[in-house]
């Protein structure tokens, strides 16, 4: 056990490809891929060993700690407001109750809450991170780490939970995610020589928006053959693939027009994946100059992305805060290198 460790993660904005990286929906459409964006709005979380045998949970966020008398006491609480740390926890129950004295453990976000940018998906991250260097135990590869958050997250909530947001909070930068039958596969890029970050404005509607329940309509109507569903999901994986090559081949001007397909299809595929709020912003951002406006994650409400060009982003922020939509003050990062 060491003393003290501090380990952060990025949130992202998803590009293309979303929801279908929830199983099996990657299948119903012949294999898929992902694209998402590390942005430095960022999870933290802390642990600090003790002399006694306390553990202690501190939420920044929250403004809210909570304080047991040891281990055992903290599994067994009933307390439904630190039922995501005992889920995170339980990952390590072994190692936690043989340990000879407590700790503090202390989590902080800076994403909105349910503001679509994977949030809860990298505290989450960042906590299994912490938690896993604290108790000097091997440090798990891209997929096996990946593979424990989505399923300690999808146990907790009780519903299904996709996989892209894991991936860019252990990585960063730009990332290709690939999904077929045999695994899913991660191609990591740097953001050199790329618009995203001077085309990138982050904007937050000002509404809360549940992921889990667009994207579990979503999934019980692809089970059941709905032939909209299907043909949507469809849509969004060409959508995909062809953001894809257009990125590996520079053509960046055909982005904006990917963005607005992409759009079109999620509407297909639930009309909650928009909302008044998000309609109004994309009017506002249009009239003032924007190319193109990306809701992220499972939309309802949240962040938006604007493409918007250097040239017309002063006259974009302008335009959403006379209107009351906060900016955020947000751009996209590089691979890490730690």
């Amino acid at each position: 056990m060491l003393n003290s460790v501090k380990f952060k993660s990025p949130t992202r904005v998803d590009l293309s490809g979303g929801t279908l990286d929830m199983w099996p929906l990657f299948n119903f459409t012949n294999n898929a891929v992902t694209i998402n964006l590390a942005i430095d709005i960022w999870t933290t979380c802390e642990v600090h060993a003790r002399t006694d045998s306390q553990l202690k949970i501190k939420s920044l966020d929250l403004n809210k700690e909570w304080t047991f008398a040891d281990a055992q006491s903290f599994f067994e609480s009933t307390d439904s407001n630190i039922k995501l740390y005992q889920a995170i926890l339980s990952a390590f129950r072994h190692e936690i109750l043989n340990l000879k004295t407590g700790f503090e453990l202390q989590t902080q976000s800076q994403s909105p809450i349910g503001g679509g940018l994977g949030g809860s998906s990298s505290l989450t991250i960042s906590m299994l991170k912490a938690l896993g260097a604290f108790l000097q135990l091997p440090k798990l590869e891209v997929n096996e780490i990946v593979h424990l958050a989505h399923n300690l997250e999808a146990k907790l909530l009780r519903t299904p939970t996709g996989t892209q947001d894991y991936y860019p909070a252990v990585t960063g930068g730009l990332s290709f995610i690939d999904y077929n039958e045999k695994e899913i596969s991660q191609e990591v890029l740097s953001l050199d020589g790329t618009p995203f970050a001077e085309n990138f404005l982050l904007v937050y509607t000002g509404r809360s928006h549940h992921s889990g329940l667009n994207n579990f309509e979503v999934l019980k109507s692809a089970v059941e053959g709905d032939a909209v569903v299907l043909e949507a999901l469809n849509e969004i994986k060409s959508i995909s693939e062809e953001l894809r090559e257009v990125i590996r081949a520079q053509r960046w001007a055909e982005i904006p027009a990917l963005f607005k397909r992409e759009y079109n299809a999620r509407i297909r595929l639930t009309p909650a994946f928009s909302s008044p709020e998000i309609e109004k912003l994309s009017e506002i951002c249009l009239a003032a100059g924007a190319q193109a406006v990306k809701i992220c994650g499972a939309g309802g409400g949240g962040c938006v992305l604007v493409w918007v060009s250097p040239d017309f982003r002063e006259k974009v922020v302008s335009a959403c805060q006379k209107e009351k939509f906060q900016c955020l003050n947000a751009k996209p990062i590089n691979p890490l290198t730690e």
